[in-house]
Formats: C-alpha cells, structure tokens, sequence
C-alpha cells in the first residue's frame, strides 16, 4: 500500500519537470507516450502510402488509355492526308460514264480497272487501321456526323433528311476524321393555285 502513494508523489513531482528530465525521472512514463507517437505516425505513414498506391494506379490507368488512344488514334494526321488521294480516285472513276466505258478499248479498260483495284485496296487499307469510310444518303442530318452545304428543295426526301451527298466521311475508332459533305432536303416549294 505504501507503493501506490509514492507512484502518485512520483507523478506529481514530474509535473514540473522539463521533458527530458521527466523522461530521465520516470522511464517508466516515457514508453507510453513513445507508443501513442509511434503508432500515430504509423497511422500518418500508412495513410500516406495508400494515397501513394491510389494515386500511382490512377497514373497507370491514365498511360494505358493514352497509349491505347495513341495506338487507335495516332494514325489521324496521316489518314486525314490520304483521304484526298482516295477522293481524287473516286472523281477519276465517277467521270466515266457507262457509255465511255461501253466505247473504251481493252487498254483503257484494263486502266480502269487498275485504278478500281487500287481505290479498293486504299479504302480495305484504312480500314485494317480503323478509318471507315461512311455514306450517309437518306439517313437524318446530324451536324456532328455531317456537314451541310446546300439545302435541297425535295418532296420525295423528308426535311432535315440527306438528300445528296457530295463527299464521303470517315471515322476513325468513335471519332471524327472527316464530316461528310451533304445537301439536306426541304420541303418543295408550294405552287400558288389560282
């Protein structure tokens, strides 16, 4: 019994005292205190680590999609550049009517063809790389997917509808390479009846 009063006289002479002499005093004190530090800065380092570990998945998370987007997209500037090969191609073969095709001779012809050929394997080659090639005629005007040039007065086409199109669009993945050039249809004007 006498133990208990000399601990708490003990205690009440430490008050006083500056830390490190306390410490000295008391080491029996001092663990307690050291523990409750100690597993406080744990907290802090463990907190800390997790917020480390979260952000360094977020970063790679972040490089797999711009690398995944650089492999799909990377091709863009090029295609882009080839797409006018491709239109001069296709101009070249839409001013051949059927009739001069019907009069060409087996030279001419076998140049047609050649250029035929290799249109179709331009447009299969930006495909292989994700470019498609789009044709909207008769579908719904939609400003993200086409652009209009002309209205076109036609009864046999709904309003707001693609009545011609003047050139081909092409996507690349879900984006846009080029918008398709289009007239859009109106309603026909309405003769004056007497």
């Amino acid at each position: 019994m006498t133990d208990k009063p000399a601990a708490n006289d003990d205690a009440a002479k430490l008050e006083g005292l500056p830390e490190a002499e306390a410490a000295a005093a008391a080491p029996e004190l001092v663990p307690a205190a050291q523990v409750t530090a100690a597993l406080e800065a744990a907290a802090e380092f463990k907190d800390k680590h997790l917020r480390l570990l979260a952000e360094m998945e977020n970063l790679r998370r972040r490089t797999e999609k711009e690398v995944a987007d650089a492999r799909q997209y990377g091709v863009s500037r090029f295609a882009g550049d080839v797409l006018a090969v491709a239109d001069n191609m296709h101009r070249a073969l839409a001013t051949l009517d059927e009739e001069v095709r019907a009069s060409a001779d087996a030279k001419l012809i076998s140049l047609i063809e050649g250029v035929e050929l290799t249109e179709r394997e331009l447009l299969k080659t930006l495909e292989k790389h994700g470019v498609k090639k789009f044709t909207p005629q008769g579908e719904k005007f939609d400003p993200n997917l086409h652009q209009a040039m002309y209205e076109v007065p036609n009864s046999d086409v709904p309003a707001g509808y693609v009545a011609q199109v003047i050139q081909s669009g092409y996507m690349i993945g879900e984006r846009m390479l080029r918008p398709a050039l289009v007239g859009v249809s109106k309603p026909a004007a309405k003769t004056a009846s007497n």
